[in-house]
């Protein structure tokens, strides 16, 4: 797997809204820090939520309506809103 690192581009999972009118959706977003202790989780305010072993990146989201600033975990293969993942690659 790769190493995350500041500048690469990942997939940030947006959460929808709860009534459905918008579903959850990937979206670029550009590894803004790496935070230290990182891998693994290292975040004592998501600990609970968060799994172990994830890898908890800073991230710069691109939206349609703009861009905002998340600290959230890595999901893969489930890809759960308010988490990253790696891009797919296809023909691969």
């Amino acid at each position: 797997m790769a190493k995350p690192s500041v500048g690469r581009i990942v997939h940030y999972v947006s959460y929808g809204t709860p009534g459905g009118e918008y579903t959850s959706q990937c979206r670029a977003a550009i590894v803004t820090g790496v935070p230290e202790g990182a891998l693994p989780v290292a975040d004592a305010e998501h600990a609970e939520e968060w799994d172990s072993d994830a890898v908890v990146l800073d991230l710069a989201v691109f939206n349609p309506g703009g861009i905002f600033f998340n600290r959230c975990p890595q999901s893969e293969p489930i890809q759960r809103g308010g988490t990253w993942h790696w891009p797919e690659r296809e023909g691969v």
